[in-house]
């Protein structure tokens, strides 16, 4: 059964550029991730001759991966960044205090930095707060941006880097609300203001990234410990996972409730979302524009544990999710400047000489059309498919979910039209009229579809291509255009305008 709905783009109504960063990535210390998903050795069969994975790195590139956040995540304020510098076989071994066992450090900034180079991705350094000083932090960044004839810049070009990094975001603190120190938010901002001065100082191109919290009252109390040195604040971060076994079931083994929940639960996040905006500009407004970033974002399900190196399967469920988000994002591209997906894993899952790409991974793949376009307002209607009657996992009220959700975007010179249109339904097609308000004629459409046979459905060493993509031409020749959007699936449209 198909049901009809609509989706009206409003061609006049900008929102802001999306920014490519909100399509970032974040890689840590932790289980499979950086050994062996990201490092495995110059001599490994499976490295690109740099000692990186070289599937891990094709990954990232196919999808255009703009910037990467490292070391951490929790690792990031217990690691100190000269341990993880000169050669490899002369640097020590640590304890990783917060995902056990032992850290080699062979993967440490000039690693990271060339990592980037390759992948061709910015790179996004978290200075160590928790257990580091400000002395140690801007040693990193002279060790990273400087020149001269300094000791710091003299060690990085003795160790073979003779030009700077010029690295431009720099996160000070992680979570200093909790794996970073346990602060509260008005002993952070004194924090903040130590290190942030003197990096500000050394480097006054770079961005500085405070660290946020999901909770309004951290937030209000950090930006108002901070209202006489906004000019320190380039960006307030904040982290959220969809981390609930009960609620979302497994990786792979939910009910059809709790396929729903997880979807319902995206409105919590926007919630959340609006909280940290508002406490921003409560405090900056007319002062200074302080961009939100979502600096760790994504499902967190109950398989990933320390004793499982965090290896999680993904399913097209983890990609309609991912989906959602990423369009929750694009419509909030006036206010959201970057968002980093919690981890690489999310796209690629390795295991030996053998990686997979995820559902999630497409999904990248298809999305990395709204980078640097201009979001556009759009205006989808469709039936309910969950009506959330149940406990929600706050006490407000949140609204029906509906089948269908969408962002769009436009090119910079206003020849395409790029519509990402996920249907969340678990049983019904829905065929949708997608118009403009300006009756401009579309020419041309390309429509792909990321999809299975069922939402449990993933990508294994075995089967590769179980959850993939197909593509369709249409000539269109008309100021609106019909198409059938399947159950259980994410779509980009391109479209070529008059």
């Amino acid at each position: 059964m198909v049901e009809d709905c609509s989706i009206d783009i409003k061609l006049d109504h900008y929102i802001d550029l999306v920014d490519k960063n909100i399509f970032g990535h974040f890689i840590e210390h932790l289980g499979r991730c950086i050994y062996p998903g990201v490092w495995v050795g110059i001599n490994s069969k499976v490295s690109d001759g740099n000692g990186f994975r070289r599937d891990t790195v094709d990954a990232l590139k196919s999808i255009f991966a703009p910037v990467i956040r490292w070391p951490g995540g929790c690792f990031a304020d217990y690691y100190h960044w000269s341990d993880g510098v000169g050669p490899r076989e002369s640097r020590p071994r640590r304890l990783n205090v917060w995902w056990k066992g032992e850290e080699s450090n062979e993967f440490g900034t000039d690693e990271f930095i060339q990592f980037c180079k390759v992948v061709g991705a910015e790179p996004y350094i978290c200075v160590n707060v928790g257990s580091g000083s400000p002395e140690e932090a801007l040693a990193w960044l002279e060790y990273c941006n400087l020149s001269g004839n300094t000791k710091y810049a003299n060690m990085r070009a003795s160790n073979g880097h003779i030009e700077p990094y010029n690295v431009k975001f720099w996160g000070v603190g992680n979570e200093s609300w909790g794996c970073g120190g346990n602060f509260d938010p008005v002993y952070y901002a004194w924090e903040y203001r130590r290190f942030s001065t003197f990096l500000k100082r050394a480097d006054p191109s770079i961005k500085l990234i405070a660290c946020g919290h999901i909770t309004r009252d951290w937030n209000f109390r950090f930006m108002e410990a901070m209202r006489d040195h906004i000019h320190l604040i380039d960006y307030l971060s904040i982290h959220y996972y969809f981390r609930n076994g009960q609620r979302y079931g497994d990786d792979v083994n939910f009910s059809d409730e709790q396929y729903f929940n997880l979807l319902y639960d995206i409105q919590h996040l926007e919630y959340l979302i609006q909280q940290a905006i508002y406490a921003i500009d409560f405090f900056s407004e007319g002062r200074k524009d302080i961009g939100l970033i979502v600096d760790e974002w994504g499902v967190w399900h109950p398989q990933a544990t320390v004793e499982t190196g965090l290896y999680q399967q993904n399913t097209l469920r983890d990609a309609i999710l991912a989906a959602s988000v990423l369009n929750l994002f694009t419509r909030y591209s006036n206010k959201i400047k970057m968002a980093n997906i919690a981890q690489a894993q999310s796209v690629c899952l390795t295991e030996g000489n053998k990686t997979i790409l995820t559902p999630t991974y497409h999904v990248f793949n298809m999305y990395k059309s709204h980078m640097n376009n201009y979001a556009l307002k759009v205006e989808c209607e469709s039936p309910t498919v969950w009506s959330g009657e149940k406990e929600s996992i706050v006490q407000r009220k949140l609204k029906p979910l509906k089948a269908l959700d969408a962002s769009a975007s436009i090119s910079q010179d206003k020849k395409i039209l790029v519509l990402t249109v996920v249907n969340q339904s678990l049983d019904k097609d829905y065929s949708a009229k997608i118009s403009n308000n300006r009756g401009v004629k579309f020419l041309e459409a390309t429509l792909v579809t990321l999809n299975a046979n069922n939402v449990r459905s993933y990508n294994d060493f075995e089967s590769k291509d179980n959850v993939k993509t197909v593509e369709e031409t249409f000539t269109v020749n008309s100021s609106s255009i019909e198409f059938t959007f399947k159950k259980h699936s994410v779509n980009r449209l391109t479209i070529k305008l008059e």
